[in-house]
């Protein structure tokens, strides 16, 4: 039995093999103690019981989300499922006899850069569709930003600030895909009344190196939008400027969350610039969409900032006070849905992407 990582996304540190177990650690972001995200290869693995053993999950970013969770195993290029999976003492235990020689482990269905390329590709190409590269990251991938309607209303959507949580890019693709969709009638409504700006993986530098929270030099790209700079955070300067040309007055920012095993929204409670119209438009958007699809609720989620209160280094609240947009904050989970479980793949890339359409035709429905 072979284990690497050494791909795009890839995450792993191998301490040691004897049979069909081994002992492994998850490596931290770069310049940074953040760490969680897991991905990598097992080559020889046809028929053998496999036990993994992941060592050092007690002191990741986020230890409360080991606890129900479940590892997502595939064949290359195959469908994501759940693993057999168990958390104790700090140590995650994945156990799968494969059927096939080559079997890949993650914390969640990676989306790759080439993945990325493909989509961005896929969607330029559609009737409508401008596509620019907004900056550069600090590696120099380029940050893709795409455009499309010609409305009054200033829609941002934006995704993977936070390289590890891939749910977010899944999203987007099941977003572009219904916006795109030239015989989806609310979609062509959305198109009319509103501007959409897009920029599907905020973060690629993380995304390729493998990272949770961080981009190339260990900034947290979702608390630098108060005074983001060039050295640091070039992926948020680009888009900040990119938006006080263009005003914000809806805008998602979507992400995943390690604890909570349910999507649910954010806001902006707590902006000093707080209007109470601009709460009861987000108040409405997140009631109505938990009315719409039993994979939405608003039981469990993050508790509100107190009255001003909020971090404006976070770009949903930095964005609510900029710009009296109604701006929140989507998480998905990377445990399963609770309320709405599936045993065989948890919460998945086609369940990402449904959120997506139902998300935008709530948006369409109320704009």
């Amino acid at each position: 039995m072979k284990i690497s990582c050494d791909f795009d996304g890839g995450n792993i540190i191998v301490d040691r093999i004897e049979g069909d177990v081994a002992w492994l650690r998850i490596r931290t972001d770069h310049l940074s103690d953040f760490y969680q995200w897991l991905y990598f290869h097992v080559a020889g693995a046809k028929d053998r019981a496999l036990t993994l053993h992941i060592t050092n999950c007690a002191a990741s970013a986020y230890p409360a989300g080991w606890e129900g969770y479940s590892a997502r195993y595939s064949a290359p290029g195959g469908e994501w499922r759940l693993a057999d999976t168990c958390y104790a003492d700090g140590t995650l235990t994945i156990r799968h006899t494969p059927a096939q020689e080559h079997l890949e482990i993650a914390y969640f269905a990676p989306y790759s850069s080439e993945k990325h390329t493909a989509l961005i590709a896929r969607i330029a190409a559609c009737n409508g569709v401008s596509h620019q590269v907004l900056g550069r990251s600090l590696d120099g991938r380029p940050i893709d930003y795409l455009t499309l309607g010609t409305g009054p209303t200033q829609v941002w959507l934006y995704a993977r600030q936070h390289p590890g949580e891939t749910m977010a890019e899944w999203w987007m693709e099941g977003a572009l895909e219904w916006l795109t969709n030239p015989a989806n009638e609310a979609a062509k409504a959305l198109r009319a009344k509103a501007t959409l700006h897009i920029i599907p993986n905020m973060n690629p530098d993380g995304s390729a190196r493998g990272h949770l929270r961080t981009n190339a030099c260990g900034a947290n790209l979702n608390r630098e939008w108060a005074e983001p700079t060039a050295e640091r955070s070039p992926e948020v300067l680009c888009v900040r400027n990119r938006m006080d040309e263009t005003g914000v007055d809806w805008a998602m920012d979507v992400h995943g969350d390690e604890s909570i095993p349910a999507n649910f929204i954010a806001g902006f409670e707590g902006i000093p610039n707080w209007r109470d119209e601009q709460g009861a438009a987000f108040y409405a958007f997140r009631n109505a969409l938990a009315a719409r699809t039993p994979d939405f609720q608003t039981r469990l989620g993050y508790p509100p900032s107190k009255p001003g209160r909020a971090n404006l280094t976070m770009s949903t609240n930095q964005l609510a006070n900029r710009f009296g947009a109604v701006a929140m904050t989507l998480e998905m989970p990377f445990k399963d849905h609770a309320s709405n479980p599936d045993s065989l793949h948890g919460w998945s890339p086609v369940r990402c992407k449904r959120l997506a359409a139902d998300c935008l035709a709530e948006l369409a429905a109320r704009i």
